[in-house]
């Protein structure tokens, strides 16, 4: 592989994750429009959605969409592709929306979630009923449109990406279930939360995408390759979002920090954290959490530094797994770049 082998990789990459952007853009513009036509309010899920997308945020579920068509020989030309990229882009707004509520989130992104602003709209203008709750169905209702445009967008998906797209959709539901239920009833099991944190987010963010990407392409046959990269590099990027919860700082991150702890959700650090020390256990295991008390033992048993350690060994099985799978050289540096990046960002 030449270095001029690397940077077409990149520029082609590049330019076609531009598409997508334009792309959302076009969907989400067009969808404020047309129902702003009928009535000013008409055009708020659509609108909500839109901050969110242009708030910023990784664009980690087309980038890995993308590089695994790219990966697989797939014309970049092909308007599925920048169509299911924007798509995933899309399942993940609206995941998002719902997470906030779910998570009483004030911010997200650096900027109030969905719900909180309309709440605030709601209580400024002194409209009837209770605030928290209109802002939180228009949130939920953004989400539920975010989705609708995503069916539509992958409308022409080929048969065997069909099949990916359905298992990201129903893994992602069954996942944030489990992540409410194990949190409500306070069970502590590291094994189930590990397959929580890979069901609800590592498969969706990197697994699932590369193998829509593969699929689209007419390369099915590289899910495995993909699944053995997506599924360690996602449990690497769930364990460094929970350190990020656990340990990072709210404006960094653009988020509210703590929340996991907070709401007793059993993150797979936590899961980890319990199987190693009996003091965890203990302070888990009761009806309310000490957090200034678990967040010390936390830190006393240095946890942070094994999960650190776990993180870069899973990152090293993600990048073993993309050799012998017969990918082109310079995808596999590619995907080698991009997993370092997921796996040791900061926010």
């Amino acid at each position: 592989m030449t270095v001029s082998e690397l940077d077409g990789a990149r520029v082609r990459h590049a330019r076609l994750l531009a598409r997508v952007e334009e792309r959302l853009d076009r969907t989400l513009t067009g969808e404020r429009d047309r129902w702003a036509a009928v009535d000013p309010r008409g055009g708020a899920p659509a609108a909500a959605i839109a901050a969110l997308v242009g708030a910023g945020g990784k664009r980690l579920r087309p980038a890995f969409c993308v590089a695994g068509h790219l990966a697989a020989g797939g014309d970049p030309d092909d308007p599925v592709i920048a169509d299911c990229a924007a798509a995933l882009e899309l399942i993940h707004a609206g995941a998002l929306l719902h997470d906030d509520v779910f998570d009483d989130a004030e911010t997200r992104r650096g900027r109030p979630s969905a719900h909180a602003r309309h709440a605030a709209e709601h209580t400024a203008r002194g409209w009837r009923g209770e605030s928290r709750r209109y802002g939180e169905s228009v949130a939920v209702l953004a989400g539920d449109l975010a989705d609708i445009l995503a069916d539509r967008l992958t409308a022409a998906l080929p048969v065997p990406a069909r099949r990916v797209w359905n298992e990201l959709l129903t893994e992602i539901v069954i996942g944030q279930h489990l992540d409410v239920a194990v949190a409500a009833e306070s069970v502590v099991d590291p094994d189930l939360s590990q397959w929580i944190a890979i069901c609800k987010s590592g498969r969706y963010s990197i697994q699932r995408p590369l193998q829509l990407g593969a699929a689209i392409a007419g390369r099915a046959e590289l899910g495995p390759v993909f699944a053995a990269y997506g599924e360690a590099l996602g449990e690497a990027f769930q364990l460094r979002d929970d350190l990020i919860d656990a340990f990072g700082d709210a404006e960094a991150a653009g988020k509210p920090v703590g929340l996991d702890l907070e709401q007793h959700k059993m993150t797979l650090l936590l899961a980890l954290a319990t199987r190693r020390d009996a003091r965890v256990r203990e302070l888990v295991g009761e009806p309310e959490w000490d957090l200034p008390a678990l967040r010390a033992r936390l830190r006393e048993i240095a946890i942070g530094a094994e999960i650190e350690a776990r993180i870069g060994s899973l990152t090293e099985r993600a990048v073993a797994a993309l050799h012998g799978g017969g990918l082109d050289p310079a995808w596999c540096e590619e995907l080698t770049a991009m997993a370092h990046r997921v796996a040791y960002r900061e926010r």
